[in-house]
């Protein structure tokens, strides 16, 4: 089987971290990858040992010149499908490139923010098959018109292993400059507004007061970043709250935070979370789209009201005062992930819906 995947993202995290784990599955499995990325990614590098890579200009929903050039590598590469992974003018624009090719085509959806039924109804009917990352997303889509007999589930997944790790507490010192004893809290989201980190910094200056040791670090970049440095100093929280920028060192920092916080006011899955839950960490996050397929609420984290800054300090008061129930739920949630969200489940997930596809079209 031959497959082009098309992934028009500029950063190796979301969906194209979870495209990478995909790519070296499939090639484990067999399959033959091809993958359309965006000119100068990090993906381009880190997918070549597992899939021919076509580096190509991509300038997002208004670029239709993404058409054509979506259209030549179809017909060089020749795939049984195509399997499009962002949006970012990738859904749509690859959607018509394949179209204009013949050769099917599915789309993963991540997100869950809604969008026009037209578009919807026009941008989808270019797809064989929708894949929806969680039962949130799943809804979402089913409540814009999308028909229920092109919808697939297939749910993010992470490497367990290379998160469960113990805490080398001198990293702490070693690469963010504080002190070892340092109680963590961790953010690990793009500086977006819809991730929720001004909601945090609205609930923590009675934490803070409360809780000599607490510093809290803001893991991930974004366009928000001005803004939020702005916030911390003005709220007087400068050397207790940090922007710590992009970090490929994810795996060994986890392990010493003491919670994960995640306000987000919308969210498809939250890969972020399965990251820290297999490290043992707790998580307190918003009750909101795919999230509560993540964090199992009293089980491995506490969800809260989208948007309530005083159940999400309340939370966050609950678990930093009781390291037990921490161990507890972050052990649950270890757990939970090697058994619900591992990356062999997530392969062959994709690996079905392309072979349901491709028997469906052989037999019409």
């Amino acid at each position: 089987m031959r497959v082009l995947h098309v992934e028009g993202g500029a950063h190796l995290y979301g969906g194209a971290l979870q495209l990478l784990y995909l790519l070296e599955g499939l090639s484990a499995r067999g399959v033959d990858n091809h993958l359309a990325c965006r000119r100068g990614c990090e993906l381009a590098t880190r997918a070549a040992p597992f899939a021919q890579v076509r580096e190509m200009p991509m300038g997002g929903d208004l670029d239709v010149l993404m058409i054509g050039r979506l259209y030549r590598v179809i017909r060089q590469t020749r795939p049984d499908l195509v399997h499009l992974h962002s949006r970012i003018g990738a859904d749509l624009m690859g959607g018509i490139a394949a179209r204009l090719a013949g050769v099917p085509v599915l789309h993963t959806r991540r997100v869950d923010n809604p969008e026009p039924r037209l578009l919807v109804a026009t941008k989808y009917r270019l797809h064989d098959r929708v894949i929806a990352i969680s039962e949130g997303i799943e809804r979402v889509l089913l409540a814009e018109g999308l028909p229920a007999a092109k919808l697939r589930l297939v749910r993010s997944a992470v490497p367990a292993e290379r998160y469960a790790q113990p805490c080398r507490v001198q990293l702490i010192s070693q690469r963010l400059g504080l002190p070892e004893d340092a109680l963590l809290v961790g953010v690990v989201a793009q500086l977006i507004e819809r991730k929720g980190h001004g909601l945090l910094l609205e609930a923590l200056p009675r934490l803070l007061a409360e809780q000599p040791r607490l510093q809290v670090l803001f893991f991930g970049q974004g366009p928000l970043a001005a803004a939020l440095e702005q916030q911390i100093g003005a709220a007087g929280l400068r050397g207790r709250v940090h922007l710590t920028g992009f970090r490929d060192d994810l795996p060994e920092l986890l392990p010493c935070l003491a919670l994960l916080v995640h306000p987000a006011l919308m969210e498809g899955l939250g890969v972020s979370l399965l990251q820290a839950a297999a490290a043992g960490v707790p998580i307190i996050a918003s009750r909101v789209g795919g999230i509560p397929e993540a964090v199992e609420d009293g089980v491995t984290g506490m969800l809260t009201p989208p948007g309530d800054v005083v159940a999400l300090e309340q939370a966050i008061r609950a678990l930093l005062s009781d390291p037990q129930l921490r161990e507890r739920l972050g052990r649950a949630g270890a757990e939970r992930v090697r058994r619900d969200f591992c990356v062999e489940a997530m392969v062959e997930g994709n690996l079905w819906v392309y072979r349901e596809l491709l028997g469906r079209l052989r037999h019409e």
